[in-house]
């Protein structure tokens, strides 16, 4: 049974987690077509984008990464290297893929400030349609908490997302977001707990 809400007690008791499938680091413009065909042809995937923080006030930074994952892989886009090439929003644009995330609204008018024009479609943000199924707790690590029984480590949230080589730590951390989001969606499909907001 899938509660629909855990306390900060509850959620540190659990194991941790986080993906183990194979990720893929794109930071040449070459990798994005082969990486967009493949992400093409799946039915959703977990979106997630990262952003190396800002300790200044005023200072502001552009998206560093994007990343989309399948259940079994994670594709690492360092938007800080290559941009925003037009495979990769047209990919965003797609209206029959359908793209999972929390907290999306943030995410898109990020990755808006980096082209002239991007028109998103189909993205289903968990943190807003899962309060309209009764869960009172939302976002990545508690839905992970509730749904996947396992602690995400939220460890290098604030870590330099621009330095010039990524560590293991960071890439596993930003593949787990993404991934985190349509493993959450799958499972709650399965269980038909999503069922009123595609049957409306």
């Amino acid at each position: 049974m899938i509660p629909f809400s855990i306390t900060k007690d509850e959620l540190n008791e659990l194991p941790l987690g986080q993906f183990d499938g194979k990720i893929y680091l794109i930071d040449e413009p070459d990798q994005v077509e082969e990486a967009v065909d493949f992400l093409e042809d799946q039915g959703m995937i977990g979106f997630d984008t990262e952003t190396k923080p800002s300790f200044r006030k005023g200072q502001f930074n552009h998206v560093s990464l994007l990343q989309l994952s399948t259940r079994e892989q994670a594709f690492v886009f360092r938007l800080n290297k290559i941009g925003f090439p037009d495979p990769l929003r047209s990919l965003l644009e797609k209206e029959n893929l359908l793209k999972i995330g929390a907290a999306v609204h943030d995410d898109i008018k990020a990755l808006r400030k980096l082209t002239d024009s991007f028109y998103p479609q189909s993205f289903f943000d968990l943190n807003d349609e899962l309060k309209k199924v009764g869960f009172h707790n939302v976002g990545v690590r508690n839905l992970c908490g509730m749904v996947l029984k396992m602690r995400i480590s939220k460890s290098e949230q604030v870590s330099n997302w621009e330095a010039e080589t990524l560590t293991e730590k960071q890439l596993r951390y930003a593949a787990t977001d993404a991934w985190a989001c349509v493993e959450v969606f799958q499972v709650l499909q399965e269980e038909g707990m999503l069922d009123s907001l595609f049957n409306r």
